[in-house]
C-alpha cells in the first residue's frame, strides 16, 4: 500500500530541519574553536613549547669549577687539590627501591671490599639523633660512599651499571692538605652543601652541580665564594634513547681564585712546635691543658702565624667522619681542638694588661715623671691585695713597675680612679678611665680579622655588673635562702661561704665594688681578653698607635695570574693615648726582656742584633691553675713583629711564655745556641770559618714578605723571594 506524501510545513518536518542547522553550527564552532587554540600554541605560546620540546632532545649539565688554592705569603700550598674516584649513590633512587636499595648496597660493598653496614651508614641522612658516619649533605647530592677508588674498580662499576642502579663512579676533585694539622683551625674545611643552604643561597642554586661543598670554618668559610669560582654549563643534544649526538654549547668553568696569605709557612710550623714543646715543659706541675701563639705584622696587621693546641687535621672530616672522631673534637676531656684558643679563647691577661692600666692612669693626670710607692700588698675596702711573691720596691717610677710588674702601684691607681668616679654610689656619669682605655686599646670588641667566629672578650665596668647582676639574682636570692646541700656534704664551711656569698649577690651585687676595680687594673676578675687581642694591643703599642684589624688574606690571584687583587689593611683605630705616654711605655717594655720579669727567658739572647720588647703576665682564675703569658715585639728599635703567646693553667709568664716566644723569635731570624754564648763565639766561629749548628732564618731579612708570588699562565706558582 502506497503512503500519502508528507507535508514540509508538518511540526515533525521542522524539527528535523532545525537539527540539522545546529549540528552543522555546532561543527563550526568547534572548527572554530579548534583554529582558535593552534593559534594560540603556535603563535603566543610557540616559544614556550618551542622550549620544551628541545629541552626534550637537549641534556644540560653544570661542570664545577676548579677550587682556588689557599697559599702562603711566599707562595706554597697550605691547601690544594688532588683528583680521586668516588663512588656516589643516588639517595632517592635507592631509598625507592622495594628493598630500600639493600641489594645494590650489598653488591656494591662486596666490590668495594668494605663492610656492608658502613655503606648503610653513610647512606643516611646526618640528624641530632644520627650518630656519624652519615651523610651531612642535601639528599638531591649524590651521597658519598667510598674515595680513593682503584681506577679497576671504578671501572668495574661504570661499566655494568645495569647491576648498579643509583650508584656513579667518577673523578672528583678534593681538597688536600699537604703540611697535615699545620694552622688547620686557620685554615678551615669542607662539607657538602646542605638543603639549608641550597634553599639560603642563590649563588649554590643557580650553579648547583650535584657534588658542592662549601666552607664550614678558617679562610674556607669565609672566602668560600672567591675560592669556589664559576660552573661551567655544557648542553649536549641527545636522542630518545638519551646518546649525546652533539655538543650545543660549551661554557666552561671560571677556576676559584688562588688566596695568598700574610701567613709564613716556616714560621707557622715554628710557632706550633715551640708552644707545644713549651706547654710539655710546664707539665707535670702545671696541667698546660691549652695553648696559643700569635704572630702579626705590626705595619699591617697581617697574620704571619696562628697556632692553637690542641689542634687537628682537617682531612679528617673528608669521606665523613666516624661518631667518635666527631665528639672527641668536640670533647672537653681532649681539649675541644676545634676551638681556635688565639681568637676563640677567652682568658684573664694578667699583668700584660698593665700597659692599658698605665695608659688610663697617664691619661687622667698622673706623671709620668713622679715615683709611687710600690709595698708587698695594700689593704683596700678591708682586703689584702699583694705583689707576686709578697715582694716590694720601694719608691719607684711608672717605668720601672712595668719592668718589675708592680701590682700595688697599679692596684692604687685603680682604686683612686673608682674613688674619682665616686666609689660605689657615683654621682653622675662615670668616667670608668681604665674600662673606657682598655676599650679604646680594643679590649672587649672584636678585632675583625678574617675570621668566623672570633669572641669579643669582656670589659667590665659599672653597667656589666648590674647588668650582670639582673641576669643572675633570681638564681642567687635562691641559693640564698636554700643555700648549696650538695656542697654541704662533704664541705660544709665552703657551702657556708657559698651562701654568704650568694646573699650578698642577692641583694647588693649590682654595685661596682674596689675590689672589682683594684683587680681589674692588674687584668684579673672579670676581665676576659683573647691571644688575638692582646697581640693587635701591642702591635699597636710597637706602630706608633695604629689598631689594625688583623688580616690573613693578602691577595687574591686568578688561576691563570691574569688578575690579582690585593687586600688592602683596615686601620680600625687609634689608640687614645698621647705620643709622651706611648714613648715611656714603649721604652719600658723594652727593658723588660733585659733587666725585668724576662730577663732569665731572654739569657744570652742577641739583643743588640735583635732588642725584644715585651711584658709577661701571670693569671689566675679561682679553681684553676695560673695561665702563662707573654705579650711582644721586635725589633724594639724598628717594630717588625708582635708576638703573644698563651698557655691556660701553664704557670707564670716568665717561666713558661716567654721561652716559647723566644724560641719563635730565633726561628724567624735564625739564631742558634751559639749565637747565646754571646759576642765572642759568635767572632770566633767566623774566624775559624764554622758555621755548623747555625739556623736559617725562616724569613731572611728579618722582615714579613713584601709583594705576591707569580703565578703562571699554566698555573705554575714561582715562589716570591728578597
Amino acid at each position: 500500500m502506497r503512503r500519502p506524501p508528507v507535508d514540509p510545513s508538518l511540526p515533525g518536518r521542522k524539527l528535523g530541519t532545525v537539527g540539522i542547522v545546529l549540528v552543522q553550527v555546532l561543527v563550526v564552532a568547534l572548527f572554530a574553536l579548534l583554529g582558535v587554540r593552534l593559534w594560540y600554541l603556535q603563535v603566543p605560546r610557540g616559544e614556550h613549547y618551542r622550549e620544551l620540546a628541545v629541552s626534550n632532545h637537549h641534556q644540560r649539565l653544570v661542570v664545577p669549577a676548579t677550587r682556588g688554592q689557599i697559599l702562603d705569603a711566599r707562595g706554597r700550598p697550605l691547601v690544594s687539590n688532588r683528583t680521586e674516584l668516588v663512588v656516589s649513590a643516588d639517595y632517592h633512587e635507592l631509598t625507592g627501591m622495594d628493598d630500600g636499595g639493600e641489594a645494590v648496597l650489598s653488591d656494591l660493598a662486596g666490590v668495594l671490599d668494605v663492610p656492608l653496614e658502613e655503606l648503610r651508614q653513610r647512606m643516611r641522612l646526618c640528624g641530632p639523633d644520627v650518630q656519624r658516619p652519615c651523610w651531612p649533605g642535601s639528599p638531591y647530592q649524590p651521597v658519598t660512599l667510598a674515595e680513593g677508588v682503584e681506577a679497576p674498580v671504578a671501572l668495574h662499576i661504570m661499566e655494568r651499571a645495569d647491576e648498579f642502579p643509583g650508584i656513579t663512579a667518577q673523578a672528583h676533585a678534593l681538597r688536600e692538605y699537604p703540611n697535615g694539622a699545620l694552622a688547620g683551625q686557620v685554615l678551615g674545611y669542607l662539607q657538602p652543601v646542605t638543603q639549608e643552604e641550597l634553599e639560603a643561597r642563590e649563588e649554590l642554586r643557580t650553579q648547583f652541580t650535584g657534588i658542592d661543598q662549601v666552607g664550614r670554618d678558617g679562610l674556607e668559610k669565609v672566602y668560600d665564594t672567591r675560592l669556589r669560582g664559576t660552573a661551567g654549563l655544557r648542553t649536549l643534544g641527545v636522542n630518545n634513547h638519551g646518546q649525546v649526538m652533539e655538543v650545543i654549547s660549551d661554557r666552561p668553568p671560571e677556576p676559584g681564585m688562588h688566596l695568598v696569605t700574610h701567613i709564613d709557612l716556616e714560621v707557622q710550623r715554628i710557632a706550633e712546635e715551640a708552644l707545644a714543646k713549651g706547654m710539655a715543659a710546664a707539665r707535670p706541675r702545671y696541667k698546660a691543658d691549652a695553648g696559643a701563639a700569635v704572630v702579626l705584622d705590626v705595619r699591617t696587621g697581617g697574620v704571619v702565624a696562628m697556632a692553637s693546641v690542641p689542634t687537628y687535621d682537617p682531612s679528617v672530616w673528608q669521606g665523613g667522619i666516624d661518631q667518635e672522631t666527631f665528639d672527641e673534637m668536640l670533647s672537653e676531656e681532649a681539649g675541644e681542638p676545634l676551638l681556635s684558643r688565639a681568637l676563640q679563647g677567652q682568658y684573664p691577661p694578667g699583668s700584660t694588661f698593665k700597659v692599658s692600666s698605665l695608659s688610663a692612669a697617664a691619661e687622667s693626670g698622673y706623671s709620668l715623671r713622679s715615683t709611687y710607692a710600690c709595698p708587698g700588698s695594700v689593704n683596700i675596702g678591708g682586703q689584702n691585695f699583694a705583689n707576686y711573691a709578697g715582694q716590694g720596691h720601694g719608691s719607684i717610677t711608672l717605668h720601672r713597675a712595668i719592668v718589675v710588674s708592680c701590682n700595688t702601684v697599679f692596684y692604687n691607681f685603680g682604686y683612686q680612679l673608682w674613688l674619682r668616679d665616686g666609689g660605689l654610689h657615683p654621682e653622675g656619669e662615670p668616667d670608668e678611665a681604665m674600662a673606657n682605655m682598655a676599650r679604646g686599646y680594643g679590649f672587649g670588641s672584636p678585632t675583625g680579622i678574617d675570621l668566623p667566629y672570633e669572641t669579643s672578650g669582656r670589659i667590665p665596668d659599672r653597667e656589666w655588673k648590674r647588668t650582670f647582676w639582673e641576669a643572675n639574682r633570681e638564681n642567687n636570692c635562691y641559693r640564698a635562702e636554700h643555700g648549696y646541700p650538695d656542697v654541704a656534704e662533704t664541705d660544709p664551711s665552703h657551702a657556708a661561704y657559698l651562701k654568704r656569698l650568694a646573699h650578698e649577690h642577692c641583694v647588693e651585687g649590682f654595685e661596682w665594688r674596689a675590689g672589682e676595680a683594684v683587680n681589674f687594673a692588674i687584668g684579673q676578675g672579670d676581665v676576659l681578653v683573647s691571644p688575638l687581642q692582646l697581640a693587635n694591643a701591642y702591635a699597636a703599642i710597637a706602630n706608633g698607635g695604629t689598631l689594625y684589624e688583623p688580616r690573613v688574606g693578602k691577595a687574591f690571584v686568578s688561576a691563570d695570574g691574569s688578575v690579582v687583587e690585593e687586600i688592602e689593611p683596615v686601620v680600625a683605630g687609634r689608640l687614645p693615648v698621647s705620643d709622651q705616654t706611648l714613648s715611656y711605655l714603649q721604652a719600658a717594655l723594652t727593658e723588660v726582656p733585659k733587666a725585668g720579669t724576662a730577663s732569665g727567658a731572654f739569657g744570652g739572647f742577641p739583643q743588640d742584633r735583635v732588642s725584644v720588647a715585651g711584658k709577661t703576665g701571670s693569671a689566675d682564675v679561682v679553681g684553676r691553675q695560673v695561665s702563662s703569658w707573654f705579650a711582644s715585639y721586635a725589633p724594639a728599635d724598628d717594630p717588625q713583629f708582635a708576638i703573644v703567646v698563651l698557655v691556660s693553667q701553664g704557670g707564670t709568664g716568665g717561666a713558661t711564655s716567654a721561652p716559647i716566644a723566644r724560641e719563635i723569635y730565633e726561628g724567624i731570624y735564625g739564631f742558634s745556641a751559639e749565637d747565646a754564648e754571646g759576642e765572642d763565639a759568635e767572632d770566633e766561629g767566623e774566624e775559624e770559618g764554622d758555621d755548623e749548628g747555625r739556623a736559617e732564618p725562616a724569613l731572611p731579612g728579618g722582615a714579613p714578605w713584601v709583594g705576591l708570588p707569580t703565578v703562571r699562565p699554566d698555573g705554575s706558582i714561582d715562589l716570591l723571594d728578597r
